[in-house]
Order: C-alpha cells, then structure tokens, then sequence
C-alpha cells in the first residue's frame, strides 16, 4: 500500500537586493523659506509596483513623495524610490500578490524612512519621521477597491 501526501511545494523567500532607485531632494524657495516662520503642513504619497525579472525573481518598487509647505509655499519636496530584487517560490497567486503588495515593501520602508530622514536634515530642516504604514491594510483596500471595480465593470449596462 502506498502512501499519498499531499505535499506543496516548498515556499523560499530570499532578498538578493535592497537598493536605492531613485533619490531627489528640492528646496525651490531656499534660502528666503528659513527666514519665515515655521508652520510645517506635511503631504506624503506613497506607491509601490512590482515587475517579474526571471523565474521566481521579482523587483518590488517603493515610491515615497513627502511635499512639505509652511505657509502655503513649498519649503522642500522629497522623493525617494527605493527598490528590492526578492526570489519568491512556492506560493500560491494571492500569497504571492500578498507578498509583492504588502510585505516587501515593509522591508523596503525603512530604507526609504532613513533616506527622508537623511536629507531632510543635510537641508538644515527640522526633523522628519514618517509614521509607520500598515502595507497589510493598504494591501488588502487596494484589493477590496480593485474587487469592487472589476465587478462595476461586469455589471450589465441599460440602455
């Protein structure tokens, strides 16, 4: 009698690479800005993408736009794409949406927090710390909003 499993295949994850991608770092109304008084209003944006290099290897882009004014004038904008090459086997398709959408670009914003961090202080600007960002509740809104259009889409029109 021989024995059935019912074994997965086993899942590996491994970072090849954590790099920065792209780094921009803009004070347009400097030196006039340090002169005013400092009433900071902080707009971040972030996004992420990724892109299937080879087999089981994937680049995972982290996108970071932190836009600071005080007084309605532009004191600094700073961008930083920070970028990792994961090796992923093993999942499944939602495990692997789940970890290119939510858990690598955990790994990745730290790196990202630090570069911020970095040149907002060599700009001689007060200290800038991005709050943490829970990528697994951005992940799975992203996927309630992409589940709500697709079915929008199939929805039959009158006409």
């Amino acid at each position: 009698m021989t024995e059935q499993t019912n074994q997965q295949p086993e899942s590996n994850f491994a970072i090849q690479r954590i790099f920065a991608k792209d780094i921009s770092f803009e004070t347009p109304n400097s030196p006039i800005i340090f002169s005013k008084e400092w009433k900071p209003e902080v707009n971040l944006e972030m996004n992420s993408s990724s892109n299937q290099l080879a087999e089981n290897v994937f680049e995972v882009i982290l996108r970071v736009t932190v836009t600071t004014k005080s007084n309605d004038e532009i004191a600094y904008i700073c961008e930083v794409t920070q970028a990792g090459i994961f090796t992923i086997n093993g999942l499944d398709e939602g495990q692997l949406a789940h970890c290119l959408g939510a858990y690598c670009p955990n790994l990745l914003f730290p790196f990202v927090r630090e570069t911020v961090s970095g040149l907002v202080n060599k700009g001689t600007f007060p200290v800038i710390n991005l709050e943490p960002i829970n990528f697994d509740a951005a992940f799975a809104n992203y996927m309630q909003q992409k589940a709500q259009h697709e079915q929008a889409d199939n929805e039959p029109t009158i006409q």
